[in-house]
C-alpha cells in the first residue's frame, strides 16, 4: 500500500525502534534527531519526549503523512517539533538547510526495493554533512532476496546489526502493544564507512 495511507499507521518496526530509543533514553537529551519517513512519528515522538531536539519528515508529496506527523506532535504535547517535507533521493532547499544532526531515525523505510537507493542517497548526503551521525533503522524482513549490502558498499556506508534481545525487543508484545507480533524485525545502525561512528 505505497500511498499516503502507508504512513497513517503504527507499524511493528516503529514499536521496535521506539523501544531502542527508550532503552537509550539517557543518551538522548540534547541530541539532534531527524526522523525520515516519519508517518505517525512514534520513534521521533519518543526521542522528543526523552529530551532530544527532533525534526520529523516525510515525503513532500504526501501531505496527509506530514499532517499525521503534526497531529502526533500535538497529541503528545510537542507543538514545537518541526515537520519538513523531505523526499528521498531529492536534493531540496529543506534538505540543504537542515541544521546539524546526531541521529537519523527510520522505521520500516526499507519497504519497497525501488526506494532503497533513494533512501541511501539521502542518508549518504546527511552523513557526509554530519560525519559522526548515525542512521538508526528497523526493518521488517519481507523477502530473502531484498538486500541493501551492495548499495551500502556503493555509497561507502557500513552497517552494524543490533540484536533485538540487547534492548528487550525480542518479544511479540512491547510496551503494552501487540506489535511487533510474529513479524521478523531487524535493526541496524548505518554510518559512513570511514567514520568510527561516534
Amino acid at each position: 500500500v505505497l500511498d499516503s495511507q502507508y504512513g497513517m499507521y503504527v507499524w511493528p518496526c516503529a514499536v521496535v525502534l521506539a523501544q531502542y530509543l527508550w532503552a537509550h533514553r539517557r543518551s538522548l537529551p540534547g541530541k539532534r534527531v531527524l526522523e525520515i519517513g516519519a508517518g505517525v512519528s512514534l520513534p521521533g515522538v519518543v526521542a522528543a519526549r526523552c529530551g532530544a531536539h527532533v525534526i520529523l519528515s516525510d515525503s513532500e508529496e504526501l501531505p496527509r503523512c506530514l499532517q499525521s506527523c503534526r497531529s502526533s506532535c500535538l497529541m503528545n504535547r510537542l507543538p514545537d517539533v518541526p515537520v519538513l517535507g523531505l523526499t528521498w533521493g531529492r536534493v531540496s532547499p529543506e534538505l540543504l538547510s537542515l541544521a546539524p544532526i546526531d541521529i537519523i531515525l527510520g522505521s520500516d523505510v526499507f519497504f519497497d526495493p525501488r526506494d532503497f537507493e533513494d533512501i541511501l542517497t539521502t542518508i549518504y548526503f546527511l552523513l557526509e554533512k554530519n560525519p559522526h551521525a548515525q542512521f538508526w533503522t528497523t526493518y521488517q524482513v519481507r523477502s530473502a532476496d531484498w538486500s541493501i549490502e551492495a548499495l551500502l558498499y556503493k555509497w561507502k556506508l557500513k552497517s552494524i546489526h543490533v540484536p533485538l534481545h540487547s534492548f528487550g525487543a525480542d518479544k511479540e508484545h512491547l510496551a503494552s502493544s501487540s506489535l511487533p507480533g510474529r513479524h521478523t524485525i531487524e535493526m541496524m545502525i548505518i554510518s559512513l564507512a570511514q567514520s568510527d561512528g561516534t
